[in-house]
């Protein structure tokens, strides 16, 4: 009886452990079990972070891409063309010349026999722009006024015509001498606008000046309404301009200005320097006398000159030139073209493209 209950004793301890033993193995197992699908979640929420985060940053770049392609038509815009020059709106531009020039006006003349060595739409009448500062320089210089005279640049002065801009701020004085050169040398507009308001009588005695001036030389295809050149009305020929430039180049001063390579001038405590519109000037190359250059978008890109080329003293006339440096191309073409031609008096030289301008 006693081992009986003595056995009972110990099945029931050994039951009670192994009971206990399951207890304790059983939350385990389950742990074991749950966290499989807790890693499973984690990398589940894992996955969706990481998904999330490139998806916000192909949206980042696509914002980015999207804001730069926004952007870019900004920038595009802001090059709009220029308009288009009388010249091309006339179809000068359309008349060929055995020389191919950019120009689609020109006239190159021997200075001492008169004789035309080549024209192309030498009488069409067009914007000049700043070949306006060449009548403008003859005046004054003509009208004998100290140049030594303190002249001071005005809100007068300042150009409304384009909004072009110019380190000659108002309040800036300078010689009158000193204004002539910027004018002519640089195509200084402040400059060349001072001039013609200080003229005696004022601007509008000056400007008058300047017609009756273009009238006495013979050129009937000019009208002046301002001295800078910054007026589209301010219009001209190859032809009358042909004559200005031999007028022009008789004139010491305007020789020795408008072929200056530079000018340093002082403005309060700071010295300035102002270089030559027309690179040729500083090119062994040539021997210039005389010469001035011009651009407004009406008139395109123009140059007028005076030169010694193959032993001949040339008039050169380039107007509504087509790009940038096709001036300056158009004149050592022209310089070429004449080294290679017969002495002078031996005829058969001369060259003609014509078709009818636009006339003022």
């Amino acid at each position: 009886m006693h081992a009986r209950l003595r056995i009972a004793s110990r099945l029931s301890r050994a039951v009670a452990f192994l009971a206990l033993g399951l207890a304790l193995a059983i939350p385990q197992v389950e742990a074991a079990q749950r966290k499989p699908a807790g890693a499973k979640k984690a990398a589940t929420v894992s996955k969706r972070v990481a998904v999330k985060q490139k998806h916000k940053s192909t949206a980042s770049k696509s914002t980015r891409v999207s804001a730069r392609s926004a952007r870019a038509p900004v920038r595009m815009a802001a090059a709009v063309p220029a308009r288009p020059s009388f010249g091309q709106l006339a179809g000068l531009h359309q008349v060929d010349d055995p020389l191919d020039l950019k120009s689609s006006v020109a006239l190159v003349m021997d200075q001492d026999t008169k004789e035309v060595l080549l024209s192309k739409n030498d009488h069409a009448v067009l914007p000049i722009a700043s070949i306006t500062k060449l009548m403008t320089g003859l005046l004054i210089s003509e009208a004998h006024l100290p140049m030594d005279e303190p002249i001071t640049i005005t809100q007068d002065d300042v150009d409304t015509e384009k909004g072009s801009g110019s380190r000659l701020v108002v309040g800036t004085t300078l010689t009158r001498g000193e204004m002539l050169h910027l004018a002519l040398m640089s195509s200084e507009n402040r400059a060349a606008h001072a001039l013609g308001r200080t003229y005696p009588g004022g601007l509008d005695a000056f400007v008058q000046r300047m017609n009756a001036k273009a009238r006495l030389l013979g050129m009937t295809e000019t009208r002046y309404v301002e001295p800078t050149g910054l007026s589209s009305k301010n219009q001209s020929s190859a032809h009358d301009l042909a004559t200005l430039v031999n007028v022009a180049h008789g004139d010491p001063l305007l020789r020795e200005l408008s072929t200056s390579p530079g000018h340093e001038v002082q403005v309060g405590s700071r010295v300035l320097q102002y270089n030559n519109t027309n690179r040729l000037v500083k090119n062994p190359a040539w021997d210039i006398g005389l010469q001035k250059t011009g651009y407004i978008s009406e008139a395109g890109r123009c140059l007028v000159m005076q030169a010694q080329v193959a032993g001949r003293k040339l008039i050169m006339v380039f107007l509504d030139s087509a790009g940038k440096f096709s001036r300056l191309a158009d004149a050592e073409r022209v310089r070429s073209w004449v080294e290679k031609l017969p002495p002078v008096g031996s005829g058969g030289a001369h060259v003609s493209a014509v078709v009818a301008g636009p006339r003022s």
